[in-house]
Formats: structure tokens, C-alpha cells, sequence
């Protein structure tokens, strides 16, 4: 057997032979209240869901610098939980809460569109997961007792988000550090 496999089989720190990097200042976001981390395909863009006021609201951070980009179209609707982002950060997909459901939203930072997702009333989303190049989408849900997982297809409602394709700065507004 060999040896990495007994120590992460042991519970040893990965820390000892993985180099770790800090997310960048975030002014009075301290690392110990992020959630849910969701990075970006080639690893520019760190979504992660912070307190901020009482409710959980999802912070959009550039790497390494650390800058913290505003979700326009997110900021009207929280809570937020389960983010997602496309290869590129071009796509920002999140559940909110809107009335007494759950529903999967996706910002598009370039064009600065927003696009929502119903479900049916019996299902309630649970996470959700889209695709590197945002040509789909997988959300779980509860409905009747029962875990499923419902998939959309949306390539007819946004362009793919490609290695290579479009780089986008900030796509937002800057938030104070």
C-alpha cells in the first residue's frame, strides 16, 4: 500500500504536502465564516456563502487579489446557499429564497442578465452543481419525502463559457475591503 494513501487514510494533514494559498483580504469577512466554497474552472473566481447582516449572502472574490466583486442581481435576493461558477466565472449560479421557495438563479456577468430557474411548488432545491462550460444544470431536490435530481439543459439560454473564452474583470461593481 502505499504511503499518501495510509496517511489520508490515517487522517493525517494534507497541509504537510499540499501548499496552501490565502483567498486575499477581505476586510471584516473572516476566513472562519465562509461557506460552501465553489471555484471557477481555471481557479480565478471563489464564490463562498458569508453572514453578512444576519442573512447568508454569497461574496464573489478574485484570485489571488483578493477583490470582492458585487452580484448585482443576487443582492435582492436572500438568502443564498449552494453557489456554482462556470469555467470562465462568467455564470454565478445560486439558490435564493424567494417567498417560501428555493429557487436556482444564474447571473450572467457579461451581459449582466439574470435567469431564473422555477420549479414545480412540490419540490423544494436543495444544492445545485453547473457545468464548467454552463450548458447545464444539476439541482437537487426534495419532493414528497424523496431526493431527486432535476437537470436543465441550457444551452437554448446561455452561451458556453469556454477555456480561453471571455475574461472578465469584475462584471460588477467593487465592494470596499
Amino acid at each position: 500500500m502505499a504511503a499518501g494513501l495510509v496517511c489520508v487514510l490515517a487522517g493525517c494533514d494534507a497541509g504537510a504536502w499540499l501548499p496552501r494559498r490565502n483567498t486575499g483580504p477581505t476586510g471584516v469577512l473572516s476566513a472562519t465564516s465562509r461557506q460552501e466554497p465553489a471555484l471557477s474552472g481555471q481557479g480565478r473566481w471563489l464564490a463562498t456563502v458569508v453572514e453578512r447582516g444576519g442573512r447568508a449572502t454569497l461574496l464573489l472574490q478574485e484570485q489571488p487579489s483578493g477583490r470582492v466583486v458585487l452580484l448585482r442581481h443576487f443582492q435582492n435576493h436572500q438568502p443564498h446557499s449552494s453557489p456554482s461558477l462556470s469555467w470562465n466565472g462568467r455564470y454565478v449560479a445560486a439558490l435564493v429564497q424567494q417567498g417560501n421557495q428555493r429557487l436556482p438563479l444564474i447571473e450572467d456577468r457579461a451581459t449582466g442578465a439574470l435567469h431564473r430557474l422555477p420549479l414545480p411548488a412540490d419540490r423544494t432545491a436543495v444544492r445545485l452543481s453547473l457545468a464548467p462550460e454552463g450548458r447545464r444544470l444539476a439541482v437537487q431536490v426534495a419532493q414528497g419525502g424523496q431526493w431527486r435530481v432535476q437537470l436543465f439543459d441550457l444551452s437554448n439560454l446561455l452561451e458556453p463559457d469556454l477555456p480561453g473564452g471571455i475574461a472578465l474583470q469584475g462584471g460588477g461593481l467593487e465592494t470596499p475591503r
